[in-house]
């Protein structure tokens, strides 16, 4: 179940992030104003994507609850940050980042910690 529930973290915040961040920079790029409440409103309305990351996020935040619940917080909160790990990746072949040598340095030792922490 451990593994399991920290599957469904570390995919679903990848998920969420990646929307978002995609969204969030066409939404930049079209002039689009996003002022208060109803314009975040109106935004999530007219961008499904934007929507399906926020119940990716969701999904991520109870997922990391019932995690927290049966596994120990110095367990849980490292092994999570996969998402850092993920997200890199994803960030450079999907949405064409750059990604310089200490970004990814840094990448490979928190991949580095979590492979320590899981034994």
């Amino acid at each position: 179940m451990r593994w399991l529930l920290l599957t469904v973290v570390i995919v679903s915040a990848v998920a969420g992030d990646l929307l978002q961040s995609r969204e969030m920079k066409e939404a930049g790029d079209g002039g689009e104003q996003v002022d208060g409440a109803r314009g975040v409103l109106r935004m999530i309305w007219r961008r499904r994507p934007l929507a399906i990351s926020i119940a990716c996020m969701a999904v991520s935040f109870f997922a990391f609850l019932a995690l927290v619940q049966r596994e120990p917080l110095s367990f849980a909160v490292p092994a999570s940050a996969g998402t850092f790990i993920l997200e890199t990746l994803l960030a450079k072949f999907v949405l064409r980042e750059h990604i310089g040598g200490r970004r990814a340095a840094g990448t490979v030792f928190v991949l580095a910690g979590i492979i320590l922490i899981s034994r």
